[in-house]
């Protein structure tokens, strides 16, 4: 049998010598089509952090020692009362007018929440304060954290 030889012959194409096909043109109609409107989101429910989710986050429950801050990096509240624990602050919240709270809280400022977690070291307690907005609401969540301290 013959087998039979196939020379490749390579040959550089240059561009001008490459033909382009022809474009076609599409046109698309638009077709008018009614206005899709969404029904409001329903509100999320406020979720309330309890004592069994946060030991889920934690996988082991270990309780920490009170930090008292140094008579420096107390929290001075805007009616004079100076605090320097995470007990304090629970007490004084008991009876803290609305108007003292909403000074430390809005406007996104959240000066509790900032104490707690760069002076008192509690970075959870700080995130959960955040989401308070009334002063019953944030004794709470502080009692709640108080739990996990060795009193």
């Amino acid at each position: 049998m013959k087998t039979l030889n196939k020379k490749v012959v390579e040959k550089k194409v240059k561009k001008a010598d490459v033909k382009k096909a022809p474009v076609k043109k599409v046109v698309v109609k638009k077709s008018i089509k009614k206005p899709i409107i969404k029904k409001p989101d329903k509100p999320k429910a406020k979720t309330l952090v309890t004592k069994e989710k946060i030991t889920t986050r934690s996988k082991k429950l270990v309780k920490k020692n009170l930090v008292e801050a140094s008579d420096y990096n107390s929290f001075w509240l805007n009616d004079g009362q100076i605090l320097n624990s995470l007990p304090a602050l629970a007490e004084v919240l008991k009876s803290m007018d609305s108007a003292v709270y909403k000074y430390h809280t809005a406007n996104g400022r959240h000066d509790f929440a900032n104490w707690v977690e760069d002076v008192l070291q509690d970075a959870e307690c700080a995130t959960a304060l955040r989401k308070n907005k009334t002063p019953a609401s944030a004794r709470k969540t502080v009692l709640l954290y108080l739990t996990f301290y060795f009193i």
